[in-house]
């Protein structure tokens, strides 16, 4: 075990407390907080220049002569060979290897060849013929070429074969080997006094000497020689050999991708033509709704669809869908406009009941319409007729938004609404722990506060309105659950206990939900005399599941839906239905038993959310523990119901109170739907057979949600049933029902338009990356309650060479065996599957607790595309540069190459924030940042930026705010100085390089993909 608990996304590192806890070092890490020391000869300042060679001019671009299967070409591509060889077919080459051992020292200059200054043909969806580029090296000249392609655009890299030890093994293997004594480095990590070797965790402006070769007579380190993750083998003496690795500048990085993609949106993206594809998630974009809907409510895996499963089969490519139907648009993009239709309802295929949209067809003057889904024709009702144009389109086709747009909205009839009566405005249940550590901590005070103070006066309310028509309730509880009555007509409130918790019910029939403009008066008094009432409470049990069952029973005694808001402190131990026991094991974590440990303990708390779901309300549990709490088991109410889970470590006012303050303001103000239920509809030929998210279904069709807002997303995969017509539409639409916060019953529809081929070069261009992984993130998630760990991370590598083997295979026949080859829309697959396989979530170390491996995978399965986007590679930019006027700054890429100890830089992955300053930093910098002399005062968890009028101050409070309003959360941050003690944890988010608990770096990895490719092909 660690000498401290890894810091959650959502706590941070750990507290002092946690550190100071006795704990015995993990066998293979054993010094890993010792801070590593540099070389005696090493100066601060030092920076060693590759060594060039003879009569090289500082101005000539030098590139060494290269043998045939040395070249570096792009067909705007990239990469590497690392071929398995078995050590009996070539038993010379892998045991006494004499080829070329050349140190990159002397074969390049300080100015690596740039792929960044070539052409970067794009692809469009009709464009079937891009033209590619070549980079091809021939002694000592670069020969940029350009060439007409049949094939998608894409990326190329080859490097010399070199043979592989005989201790590579042809399965994956992410499991952690003994270390052997001395002097290398035992495993990705270890802190042993030494530094790293240079490469992916090497210190700014330590020398790089080694460069490439760095197998240069010692025992290889993890990576190269081993599969991702797995360190050194502690078998036979292995072969010494050099291999050339690769320059991390020459393969594809996501800053560079998202550069090019910004610099290329020079107009609005208009939606008009079936199979466009949008730009990156990532980047910023206008989207002008013409017929299919904005994709920040849908975007597709592909924009053009196999014809056939075969495909599928052989590519690998998911056919998925994730769905936002609330999802926030830019300032100067249009909501989805409401319409009427009155009486007659929502207009509807009479055969499959899909909805009105901008590709139906009309005939017969107007009296009927063709379905685009199903191809049935149905009558057009009279009140909706309308004559036809000269050219088919009914004479309001741009007054009608349901006839124009991808995206609308239209008002139920009561036949959508439960038992067809009208719903009442949603309201809100606010439920707070009263035992002795949330009194002692001060969050029963902090939380009356602020509801009294602030909360109540962000209630939500619709776009025109000018009040909020929220109404709320409030309940306290320990072992016992208090009710109070709120009526407007009272002087004081009142207070009402209930002590029997097997049949639970609400004692107030009139006075518990209240509006908190005519009773603002009570409730004022209410929030006061709370804090007093239990300010000596010894109760230190508490009960959980009766509380969220008697807030369910309030919703429905009055007739509404709502959210009701936990705040919890403690594991619910009270005997009462849905007691637990602390059932904590950390040793089980990472090994295949951990799915005991993150699936329920029982089925109490699943069975409130499928209540929550059907009655219309989520809850969003707020915890603050300081013990294990058994969220697998408790939040399962949240995951059902479609709520939020929030985490606040060890509790306190000062570390704490702006964020919890901050993610309820957020929480209040989102788009939110309540009581909602969603459907997806499909053209003759797919349909939808599996669905990925936190929600409800009780038949195989309809997802239902207490609540969703607009930070959440669904996943659908579709399957064919049939072969689809080649160079058709196949269309499909997502219809979310749902009550508004006004109480109005309304439907939301969302459509999109796609091709269909029967070809590999269409549909590769076509792919979606960033759809893509928000898909494999999910089913991986998914997956580790019935898989280990292991098994998930070779299922997603194997699918990954798959889907770029059947490219090599089927778009790019005529290149060589010893290159990488990868579709330009697929070009950064490999680096996100790097942080994938390695990422807290997924992979289970015992340096994150049972807690935080529950919460994160709860967030990752209700993940939009950007927040997937952000998780799998953070954002980082330099702090100590910022201009008031360039704000953001570019990009910097997450590898800890990238930092110079002269400077500050700020990490986020939209849960946790980290502010990483240099050891030789500007004093004068900190200062105008914290406000303080020198950074040895700086502590981890409660240094915060000082609002001062400085320039410093404001670009960077600026840059922080802004970067936490696009992530719709307030992240915690922490301020980490170079080579502190818990800085291996920042080094964690560093996805390029190698992990801290394990795993490849991004270049390792390359190798390994490879090689797997070469399997497949082979």
């Amino acid at each position: 075990m660690l000498a401290g608990s890894r810091p959650s996304f959502n706590s941070g590192p750990p507290s002092q407390s946690m550190q100071q806890q006795p704990q015995a070092l993990h066998p293979i890490y054993p010094n890993q907080f010792q801070s590593p020391t540099l070389p005696p000869n090493f100066s601060a300042n030092q920076q060693q220049s590759p060594i060039l060679p003879p009569n090289f001019s500082s101005s000539q671009h030098y590139q060494a002569p290269m043998s045939s299967n040395h070249q570096i070409q792009s067909h705007t591509q990239h990469h590497t060979n690392n071929q398995q060889l078995s050590s009996s077919q070539f038993p010379s080459q892998s045991l006494n290897y004499t080829g070329p051992q050349q140190s990159l020292q002397g074969q390049f200059s300080t100015q690596q060849p740039n792929l960044t200054g070539m052409p970067q043909p794009s692809v469009g969806p009709f464009s079937l013929e891009p033209t590619t580029h070549s980079l091809t090296s021939t002694g000592n000249q670069q020969l940029y070429q350009s060439q007409a392609s049949i094939m998608p655009t894409e990326m190329t890299i080859s490097y010399p074969q070199q043979p592989l030890p005989p201790h590579y093994s042809n399965q994956p293997n992410f499991s952690t080997a003994p270390t052997k004594s001395g002097s290398q480095l035992n495993g990705p990590n270890a802190y042993s006094g030494h530094p790293p070797p240079s490469g992916s965790n090497t210190y700014p402006a330590q020398s790089l000497s080694s460069g490439s070769s760095i197998y240069s007579g010692q025992q290889p380190p993890s990576g190269l020689n081993t599969y991702p993750g797995q360190p050194p083998s502690s078998g036979p003496t292995q072969q010494t050999y050099q291999s050339q690795r690769i320059d991390p500048d020459m393969v594809p990085n996501v800053v560079q991708v998202l550069e090019q993609s910004q610099e290329k949106i020079q107009e609005p993206f208009i939606t008009n033509a079936p199979g466009s594809i949008p730009p990156l998630a990532a980047t910023d974009f206008v989207c002008q709704d013409q017929g299919s809907c904005n994709p920040r409510y849908i975007r597709s895996t592909t924009y053009t669809i196999p014809y056939a499963t075969d495909m599928i089969k052989q590519s690998q490519i998911p056919i998925a869908l994730a769905i936002s139907p609330l999802a926030n648009l830019r300032s100067d993009e249009f909501e989805p406009p409401v319409t009427n239709f009155g009486e007659i309802g929502p207009i509807r295929c009479h055969r499959c009941k899909a909805y009105m949209c901008s590709f139906m067809q009309f005939i017969d003057g107007g009296k009927r319409f063709i379905c685009c889904f199903c191809e049935a024709a149905t009558d057009v009702p009279p009140e909706y007729f309308n004559h036809l144009d000269h050219s088919g389109r009914r004479m309001d086709w741009y007054q009608r938004p349901e006839l124009c747009l991808g995206s609308y909205e239209v008002l139920a009839t009561k036949q959508y609404c439960k038992d067809e009566k009208w719903p009442e405005p949603p309201a809100f249940i606010f439920m707070i722990d009263v035992s002795y550590n949330s009194v002692r901590s001060g969050l029963v005070e902090y939380i009356c506060h602020i509801l009294k103070n602030e909360l109540l006066n962000y209630l939500p309310k619709d776009k025109d309105a000018e009040t909020s028509n929220v109404r709320v309730g409030f309940v306290t509880f320990d072992k016992q659950i208090h009710f109070y009555n709120i009526k407007n007509t009272l002087g004081q409130p009142q207070m009402m206990i209930v002590s029997d918790l097997e049949d639970i019910f609400v004692p107030l029939l009139d006075g518990f939900l209240g509006s908190p403009l005519e009773s603002r008066a009570v409730i004022n008094s209410l929030l006061d005399q709370i804090p007093q009432s239990f300010a000596n409470t010894q109760e230190t049990e508490t009960i959980l599941a009766p509380v969220i069952q008697s807030g369910i029973q309030a919703f429905r005694e009055a007739n509404c839906s709502g959210k009701i808001y936990v705040f919890s402190t403690t594991l619910p131990i009270a005997v009462a239905p849905g007691k637990l026991s602390n059932r904590d094991d950390k040793k089980l974590l990472g090994t295949d038993k951990e799915k005991t440990l993150l699936a329920p303990a029982n089925n109490i708390f699943t069975k409130l959310g499928e209540e929550c779901a059907q009655q219309g309300c989520a809850v969003d549990l707020f915890v603050f523990p300081n013990n294990y709490i058994d969220l697998a088991t408790i939040s399962e109410v949240c995951r059902v119901s479609g709520g939020q889970t929030y985490k606040f470590n060890y509790f306190s006012i000062e570390n704490d109170g702006e964020r919890l303050l901050d993610d309820l303001k957020r929480n209040f103000q989102r788009a939110t739907a309540f009581d909602a239920l969603m459907r997806v509809r499909t053209s003759t030929g797919i349909r939808p057979i599996d669905f990925l998210g936190n929600f409800y279904m009780t038949n195989t069709t309809e997802m239902i949600f207490g609540t969703i807002d607009s930070d959440k997303s669904v996943c659908v995969e579709l399957k064919h049933d049939d072969k689809l017509p080649v160079e058709s539409n196949t269309y499909v639409q997502a219809a979310l029902l749902y009550t508004s916060i006004s109480g109005q019953r309304r439907l939301r529809i969302l459509t999109l338009a796609l091709t269909v081929t029967s070809s590999y070069t269409s549909l590769y261009p076509a792919c979606d990356l960033d759809t893509i992984m928000n898909y494999i993130t999910k089913v991986a998630v998914r997956s580790i309650s019935v898989s280990t760990p292991k098994s998930i991370r070779d299922s997603i590598i194997t699918q990954s060479a798959n889907m770029l083997a059947c490219y090599r295979k089927n778009c790019a026949q005529s290149t060589t065996a010893g290159q990488l080859i990868l579709p330009e829309t697929l070009k950064l697959l490999p680096v996100y599957v790097t942080s994938l396989i390695k990422c807290d979530g997924l992979t289970g170390t015992q340096t994150v607790t049972t807690d935080d491996r529950t919460l994160q995978m709860h967030r990752l399965m209700s993940m939009n595309i950007k927040g997937t986007f952000a998780y799998l590679y953070p954002r980082v930019f330099a702090l100590h540069n910022l201009e008031e006027d360039k704000i953001p700054p570019p990009m910097i890429r997450c590898s800890y190459d990238r930092f110079s100890e002269t400077g500050a830089y700020v990490i986020e992955n939209g849960l946790v924030m980290y502010i990483w300053l240099g050891s030789q930093l500007s004093p004068t910098f900190v200062q105008s940042l914290f406000g303080i002399q020198t950074s040895s005062h700086i502590q981890a968890e409660k240094c915060r930026i000082v609002d001062l009028d400085n320039p410093i101050s404001r670009n960077v409070r600026g840059l922080l705010n802004l970067m936490r309003n696009e992530r719709n959360s307030y992240m915690k941050s922490f301020v980490i100085q170079q080579r502190d003690s818990i800085e291996p944890f920042f080094k964690n988010y560093l996805i390029e390089d190698k992990g801290f608990t394990g795993g490849a770096s991004y270049v390792d990895f390359l190798y390994h993909l490879h090689r797997e490719i070469r399997n497949i092909l082979q």
